[in-house]
């Protein structure tokens, strides 16, 4: 398999879809360097991998601070020399219908699902283009394949994320890097806690509470498209609960 020794670096990694491949990748044989805000969630996580006889640390991460998505990258070159894999999974999901004005938080998803984005691949792309091998991971939503009412700033983030990833996936070529977006569906996560309008959100929750996957059905697919062979580069993955409809 592909996955043992590699150094991986997982933003958002503190739970839901992050934490669930950091432990899997980590019980492959990767080192994880996590990243995410709440740092004693982090280092929880990463003690635990470590007594199972894994490798992981902790490193504390706000996405929207390009300079700390720098010294994340950074982190993982000082230890390990190099960085083989990053997966950009931090993001957040205030949904609202655009004339309730949420304009703040229309702002926090553009810096956290897109701009934190941008700022890990330009963290690791210097160092993955000088070694001719790497693999970039973003991750989009089922959002970002189509639009509906009180998605329309979230799934504008996530089809910008598909975009640009076809973008680099293009650019970088040359350099033997591979790219993945992947695109899950309704998930067992904390995403909904961030959704202000209580209605809406027991209204989601509510709804997709008897089908959403666990975010193992994620580390899977992650697991997947890393283990393929060098020159098999796996570009897009889109993925819901059988069960899902839209």
């Amino acid at each position: 398999m592909n996955t043992d020794q590699k150094i991986i670096v997982i933003t958002g990694a503190s739970s839901g879809l992050g934490e669930a491949t950091a432990r899997l990748l980590a019980a492959k044989g990767a080192a994880i360097i996590m990243g995410a805000r709440r740092l004693e969630r982090i280092e929880r996580i990463a003690e635990e991998i470590t007594a199972a006889g894994g490798r992981a640390l902790a490193v504390r991460t706000d996405v929207s601070d390009r300079s700390q998505v720098q010294n994340l990258v950074e982190t993982a070159v000082a230890i390990y020399g190099r960085v083989d894999v990053i997966i950009n999974n931090a993001g957040v999901m205030p949904l609202s219908r655009l004339d309730s004005l949420k304009v703040e938080e229309w702002e926090q998803m553009i810096d956290i699902n897109l701009k934190g984005v941008l700022y890990g691949v330009a963290a690791v792309l210097p160092y993955m283009q000088k070694a001719e091998s790497g693999q970039i991971i973003n991750v989009a939503s089922t959002a970002g394949h189509r639009v509906g009412p009180t998605t329309a700033v979230y799934s504008a983030t996530k089809y910008a994320v598909r975009a640009l990833s076809e973008g680099l996936r293009q650019e970088v070529t040359p350099f033997n890097i591979r790219t993945t977006i992947i695109s899950p569906g309704a998930s067992a996560t904390e995403l909904m806690q961030g959704i202000s309008d209580s209605l809406l959100q027991k209204g989601l929750r509510d709804s997709s509470s008897a089908f959403a996957l666990t975010p193992d059905a994620f580390a899977r697919i992650v697991l997947f498209a890393i283990e393929q062979p060098e020159d098999v580069d796996v570009n897009e993955v889109l993925f819901r609960p059988t069960k899902q409809q839209a």
